[in-house]
Protein backbone atom coordinates (compact mmCIF):
# COMPACT_ATOMS: atom_id res chain seq x y z
CA UNK A 1 0.00 0.00 0.00
CA UNK A 2 1.22 3.41 -0.97
CA UNK A 3 1.28 5.75 1.49
CA UNK A 4 -0.20 9.49 1.61
CA UNK A 5 2.05 12.74 1.33
CA UNK A 6 2.01 13.84 4.39
CA UNK A 7 1.74 17.66 2.24
CA UNK A 8 0.13 18.45 -0.59
CA UNK A 9 2.07 18.53 -3.67
CA UNK A 10 2.24 21.85 -5.32
CA UNK A 11 2.47 21.49 -8.78
CA UNK A 12 5.57 23.17 -10.44
CA UNK A 13 5.67 26.38 -11.21
CA UNK A 14 7.42 27.19 -14.68
CA UNK A 15 10.64 28.08 -14.67
CA UNK A 16 12.05 31.83 -14.68
CA UNK A 17 12.37 33.72 -17.26
CA UNK A 18 16.61 33.08 -18.02
CA UNK A 19 16.94 36.81 -18.49
CA UNK A 20 19.52 38.63 -21.17
CA UNK A 21 22.06 36.68 -23.19
CA UNK A 22 25.45 35.96 -21.57
CA UNK A 23 26.97 39.11 -23.53
CA UNK A 24 24.44 41.42 -22.16
CA UNK A 25 24.48 40.30 -18.68
CA UNK A 26 27.95 41.31 -18.01
CA UNK A 27 27.24 44.91 -19.11
CA UNK A 28 26.03 47.37 -16.32
CA UNK A 29 23.13 49.69 -16.41
CA UNK A 30 24.78 52.43 -17.87
CA UNK A 31 26.67 50.14 -20.60
CA UNK A 32 29.90 48.93 -18.65
CA UNK A 33 31.16 46.04 -18.85
CA UNK A 34 31.24 44.56 -15.08
CA UNK A 35 33.05 41.94 -13.67
CA UNK A 36 30.40 38.72 -12.33
CA UNK A 37 32.60 38.96 -8.69
CA UNK A 38 30.90 42.45 -8.61
CA UNK A 39 28.10 41.72 -6.29
CA UNK A 40 25.69 43.69 -4.56
CA UNK A 41 27.02 42.46 -0.98
CA UNK A 42 30.30 43.33 -2.98
CA UNK A 43 29.79 46.70 -3.16
CA UNK A 44 28.36 47.47 -0.02
CA UNK A 45 31.15 46.45 1.67
CA UNK A 46 33.04 48.33 -0.67
CA UNK A 47 30.98 51.04 0.72
CA UNK A 48 31.51 50.78 4.34
CA UNK A 49 35.28 50.20 4.19
CA UNK A 50 35.71 53.73 2.05
CA UNK A 51 33.17 55.47 4.02
CA UNK A 52 34.97 53.81 7.77
CA UNK A 53 38.27 54.99 5.92
CA UNK A 54 37.43 58.38 5.07
CA UNK A 55 35.84 59.26 8.40
CA UNK A 56 39.09 57.35 10.77
CA UNK A 57 41.84 59.24 8.46
CA UNK A 58 41.45 62.78 10.36
CA UNK A 59 41.38 60.93 13.29
CA UNK A 60 44.30 58.82 13.00
CA UNK A 61 46.15 61.93 11.07
CA UNK A 62 45.72 64.15 14.24
CA UNK A 63 46.47 61.66 16.86
CA UNK A 64 49.75 61.30 14.76
CA UNK A 65 50.49 64.81 14.58
CA UNK A 66 49.84 65.24 18.76
CA UNK A 67 52.14 62.59 19.51
CA UNK A 68 54.81 64.08 17.11
CA UNK A 69 54.19 67.46 19.27
CA UNK A 70 54.18 65.67 22.51
CA UNK A 71 58.12 64.09 21.38
CA UNK A 72 58.83 67.56 20.81
CA UNK A 73 57.39 68.81 23.91
CA UNK A 74 59.52 66.30 25.85
CA UNK A 75 62.57 67.40 24.12
CA UNK A 76 61.90 70.94 25.22
CA UNK A 77 61.23 69.83 28.58
CA UNK A 78 64.37 67.82 29.41
CA UNK A 79 66.34 70.50 28.08
CA UNK A 80 64.44 73.31 30.09
CA UNK A 81 65.20 70.58 32.97
CA UNK A 82 69.14 70.85 31.96
CA UNK A 83 69.02 74.69 32.12
CA UNK A 84 66.94 74.77 35.20
CA UNK A 85 69.60 72.34 36.89
CA UNK A 86 72.60 74.14 35.54
CA UNK A 87 71.20 77.62 36.95
CA UNK A 88 70.48 76.10 40.21
CA UNK A 89 74.07 74.43 40.21
CA UNK A 90 75.39 78.10 39.77
CA UNK A 91 72.94 79.84 42.28
CA UNK A 92 73.79 76.59 44.71
CA UNK A 93 77.89 78.28 44.69
CA UNK A 94 76.39 81.61 45.74
CA UNK A 95 75.86 80.03 48.73
CA UNK A 96 79.62 78.91 49.16
CA UNK A 97 81.16 82.20 51.25
CA UNK A 98 85.17 81.69 49.07
CA UNK A 99 83.65 81.41 46.11
CA UNK A 100 81.56 85.10 46.47
CA UNK A 101 85.17 86.36 47.67
CA UNK A 102 86.39 85.59 44.52
CA UNK A 103 84.37 86.42 42.37
CA UNK A 104 84.31 89.92 44.35
CA UNK A 105 88.13 89.67 44.36
CA UNK A 106 88.36 88.59 40.20
CA UNK A 107 85.24 90.64 38.85
CA UNK A 108 84.90 93.35 41.01
CA UNK A 109 88.82 94.27 42.14
CA UNK A 110 87.98 94.37 45.74
CA UNK A 111 90.55 93.99 48.54
CA UNK A 112 89.73 92.20 51.79
CA UNK A 113 90.77 94.41 54.96
CA UNK A 114 94.14 94.39 56.04
CA UNK A 115 95.25 93.15 52.36
CA UNK A 116 97.89 95.74 50.35
CA UNK A 117 96.29 95.83 46.78
CA UNK A 118 99.52 95.78 44.13
CA UNK A 119 98.97 97.44 41.04
CA UNK A 120 101.36 96.15 38.39
CA UNK A 121 102.23 99.42 35.85
CA UNK A 122 102.30 97.79 32.22
CA UNK A 123 101.19 94.11 33.07
CA UNK A 124 99.90 92.87 29.98
CA UNK A 125 95.94 92.86 29.94
CA UNK A 126 93.62 90.41 32.09
CA UNK A 127 92.68 87.23 30.56
CA UNK A 128 89.55 87.86 32.18
CA UNK A 129 86.73 89.78 29.66
CA UNK A 130 84.21 90.28 32.77
CA UNK A 131 87.33 92.29 34.90
CA UNK A 132 86.42 95.43 35.66
CA UNK A 133 89.13 97.94 34.81
CA UNK A 134 89.76 101.01 36.40
CA UNK A 135 91.31 103.95 34.73
CA UNK A 136 93.67 106.29 36.23
CA UNK A 137 91.89 109.73 37.04
CA UNK A 138 93.40 111.34 33.74
CA UNK A 139 92.96 108.63 31.29
CA UNK A 140 90.20 108.96 28.57
CA UNK A 141 87.56 106.11 28.56
CA UNK A 142 85.96 106.93 25.23
CA UNK A 143 86.86 103.35 23.99
CA UNK A 144 85.64 101.89 27.11
CA UNK A 145 82.23 99.58 26.72
CA UNK A 146 81.52 99.63 30.10
CA UNK A 147 81.48 103.45 30.54
CA UNK A 148 78.50 105.17 31.09
CA UNK A 149 76.76 106.66 27.85
CA UNK A 150 77.93 110.28 28.83
CA UNK A 151 81.16 110.12 29.67
CA UNK A 152 81.55 107.80 25.80
CA UNK A 153 79.61 111.14 24.11
CA UNK A 154 81.64 114.13 26.48
CA UNK A 155 85.24 112.34 25.17
CA UNK A 156 83.87 112.34 21.72
CA UNK A 157 83.09 115.90 21.99
CA UNK A 158 86.66 116.27 23.72
CA UNK A 159 88.47 114.86 20.80
CA UNK A 160 85.90 116.56 18.26
CA UNK A 161 87.02 119.72 19.86
CA UNK A 162 90.80 118.91 19.94
CA UNK A 163 91.43 119.79 23.60
CA UNK A 164 92.06 116.65 25.87
CA UNK A 165 91.52 118.15 29.69
CA UNK A 166 89.05 121.43 30.66
CA UNK A 167 89.56 123.08 33.99
CA UNK A 168 86.01 124.30 36.34
CA UNK A 169 86.11 127.23 33.46
CA UNK A 170 85.75 125.14 30.77
CA UNK A 171 89.12 126.97 28.80
CA UNK A 172 91.71 124.77 27.41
Amino acid sequence: PARAPSRPVRPRSPRRPAGPPAAERQRGRFGLLLPEVVTVRAMVLGVVVLLSVVLLLPTVRAYVNQTGELRALHGQLAAASAERDAAQVQLDRWDDRDYVIRQARDHLSFVMPGDTPWRVLGAPARTNPDAVTVPSPGEQRAGDAKAPWYESIWASVRVADGTTRTDADGAP
